[in-house]
C-alpha cells in the first residue's frame, strides 16, 4: 500500500490509535531476561518498531542505507524527492531535545536538494514508567513547524562556544512558550538566511545563498518561494 505521510499518521493514530497505548522494553541473553529501565535507546527501539508496524500494514517505504544520512525512511520509492520521512522520538516529561538537522549540512544540502524543505518529520512522544513506555502524542509536521525564533539567533540552534552545530526545535504543542513556530517555509528561510549573516562562519559567503535556494527550489519543484 503506497501513502502519504498524511495517510501514515492517519492509519496509524486514527486507525490504530497508538497513542495512550503502553510497552514495554526486555532484553533476554541465554536464560535470564531483565527490563530495561534506561532511555538511551528509546529512540532507536521506537523506530525499529514504527517499521514492524508499517510491514505488518503492507505499507511501502524504503529505508535509508545510511543511518546517517537524511531521511530516515522513503515514502515515494520511485521519486526519492518526494515523500521523504524523519522519524523522532522525545520524553515528554524532558520536553524535544533531539536535532532537526545539522546546520551546515542542511544549509548546504538546500543548494541542491531544496526538495528537502518540504520533508516530513514523524514525531513521537513518550513518558516513561519503570520499565513502561507510554506514547504520549504523535505530530506531523514540516521543519518550519518546529522551529522558532531565539534570543541568541533568529532561529534556535545548538551552539557551544561560539561554533553552531544543530538545528533545534523548539516546543511548538506549548501554547505559554515564548518563540512560537514559523508559519511558512519563507519564513523559516528568511531566520535561516539572517542567521547565516549573524554568524561569523557562515557570513562572508552568504551573498547568493537565498537566492541560490530560491532557484533550486523553482528547478527542483516548478514551485515559486517568496522570501521578503
Amino acid at each position: 500500500m503506497k501513502v502519504t505521510a498524511q495517510q501514515l499518521i492517519n492509519i496509524l493514530v486514527k486507525d490504530y490509535q497508538l497513542i495512550g497505548q503502553s510497552g514495554f522494553i526486555q532484553f533476554t541473553l541465554k536464560d535470564i531476561t531483565v527490563k530495561i529501565e534506561t532511555k538511551d535507546a528509546i529512540g532507536n527501539l521506537i523506530q525499529e518498531w514504527l517499521k514492524a508496524w508499517m510491514l505488518k500494514e503492507k505499507i511501502v517505504f524504503e529505508e535509508n542505507t545510511n543511518t546517517q544520512t537524511f531521511p530516515d525512511i522513503f515514502l515515494n520509492t520511485e521519486d526519492k524527492t518526494k515523500g521523504l520521512l524523519e522519524i523522532k522520538t522525545f520524553d515528554f516529561d524532558r520536553g524535544p531535545g533531539f536535532d532537526l538537522a545539522n546546520f551546515d549540512s542542511y544549509c548546504n544540502s538546500l543548494l541542491e536538494d531544496s526538495h528537502r524543505l518540504d520533508s516530513d518529520y514523524l514525531i513521537l512522544a513518550y513518558r516513561m514508567n519503570g520499565s513502561s513506555i507510554t506514547i504520549k502524542d504523535v505530530w506531523l509536521k514540516k521543519i518550519w513547524e518546529i522551529s522558532g525564533g531565539s534570543g541568541t539567533y533568529p532561529i534556535k540552534v545548538q551552539e557551544k562556544k561560539k561554533i553552531i552545530y544543530n538545528i533545534r526545535p523548539i516546543i511548538w504543542y506549548s501554547t505559554r512558550a515564548e518563540f512560537k513556530p514559523f508559519s511558512s517555509k519563507e519564513e523559516f528561510l528568511k531566520a535561516l538566511n539572517e542567521t547565516r549573516y549573524q554568524y561569523p562562519k557562515t557570513h562572508h559567503d552568504n551573498a547568493h545563498w537565498l537566492k541560490k535556494v530560491i532557484k533550486n527550489y523553482k528547478d527542483r519543484t516548478g514551485s515559486d518561494l517568496v522570501v521578503k
